[in-house]
């Protein structure tokens, strides 16, 4: 259990919602992070973490679908594909260790993924690497199930380097992406843990629910006009590797 969720984790959790949400993704691994930072038993990380996953970017997937700029059929096949390897990535046991582990070297992975530059690499004919993208999807669905990730902060790098589509179809993929392999990752965390451990764990953590739904309103939709995309994305991967390390360390 969480106890009583302090102002500054709350915080933390709503500026880290506000940085994702304004690059287009969910927080979920730095969520995790923060939560096995604060104490929280590391069995109970994931199901928070995909909970404040789905949250943050739901508001922004329907507002990517009502805008039209939603790839259905490509984004359709690789969260169709990930969904599955997610459940099971819920369902795996895993020790503490392995896990901080993991953690640790995914939140390393998406600094340098952060830092990968892709302003105009939506422009222009696709490479012959993009027919590929959906062989990403399973392992990326798998990992996002497994330590309370979505999986769309590694697949976007991935779609812009391979000049998939242009940049907000990439975003609006990786955001749909995020949505349904947190759902279905919460699934499997849930049918491992109990459903008694959820109630517990999401009750207790209420407020940290409240925060990233706060922030990631104000991150989809006023971030981007305060500081330039890039400087946010520069500052959350800096975060990010930060804690990242800080949990290796720790292993």
């Amino acid at each position: 259990m969480i106890g009583a969720v302090p102002a500054l984790l709350a915080l933390a959790f709503l500026v880290t919602a506000l940085l994702y949400a304004s690059v287009g993704f969910g927080g979920g691994s730095t969520y995790a992070a923060l939560l096995a930072i604060s104490g929280l038993d590391y069995r109970l990380l994931p199901m928070v973490a995909l909970a404040c996953n789905i949250v943050v970017v739901a508001g922004g997937t329907v507002r990517f679908a009502r805008a039209g700029v939603t790839p259905w059929r490509g984004a359709v096949v690789m969260t169709a594909l990930a969904a599955p390897a997610a459940l099971l990535g819920g369902l795996t046991p895993i020790g503490e260790a392995s896990f901080m582990a993991l953690l640790g070297a995914s939140l390393v992975l998406t600094a340098a993924t952060m830092l990968i530059p892709v302003d105009g690499q939506g422009d222009g004919q696709p490479t012959r690497f993009a027919r590929f993208m959906p062989v990403a999807a399973a392992p990326l669905g798998y990992l996002a199930g497994l330590v309370g990730i979505g999986g769309g902060i590694f697949l976007a790098p991935l779609l812009h380097l391979a000049r998939w589509k242009d940049a907000r179809a990439i975003a609006a993929t990786a955001s749909i992406f995020i949505l349904v392999n947190s759902m279905f990752g919460l699934v499997g965390q849930l049918l491992k843990q109990g459903p008694g451990a959820f109630g517990g764990a999401v009750g207790a953590a209420l407020p940290l629910l409240i925060a990233v739904a706060i922030g990631g309103q104000i991150g989809s939709l006023m971030a981007v006009k305060v500081l330039p995309k890039r400087w946010i994305r520069w500052l959350t991967a800096a975060l990010v590797l930060v804690v990242g390390v800080r949990l290796l360390a720790w292993g």
